[in-house]
């Protein structure tokens, strides 16, 4: 789906900016609700919620910032 092109079904004003941070998680603007794999939804309503990708988080599905004090596969292969 490119990236310029425009809303169809419901007005552009409810799309989401969803930005990657890498190493980090998944910064989603504006409201949104998350629906889990048992089939759950959570909502937040924070002007920016950031959804965990490592899956340590307790409060997951959300970043609890556990994400700080796992080491990276790279860092924990190089010898120097």
């Amino acid at each position: 789906m490119p990236a310029d092109r425009p809303c169809s079904d419901r007005p552009c004003s409810h799309r989401r900016e969803i930005v990657l941070t890498g190493d980090g998680p998944l910064l989603v603007s504006g409201p949104v609700e998350v629906v889990l794999p048992d089939g759950r939804r959570v909502s937040s309503d924070r002007p920016v919620t950031a959804l965990c990708v490592c899956r340590r988080s307790r409060r997951y599905p959300f970043c609890d910032t556990s994400h700080r004090t796992r080491v990276r596969a790279t860092e924990r292969d190089d010898p120097c």
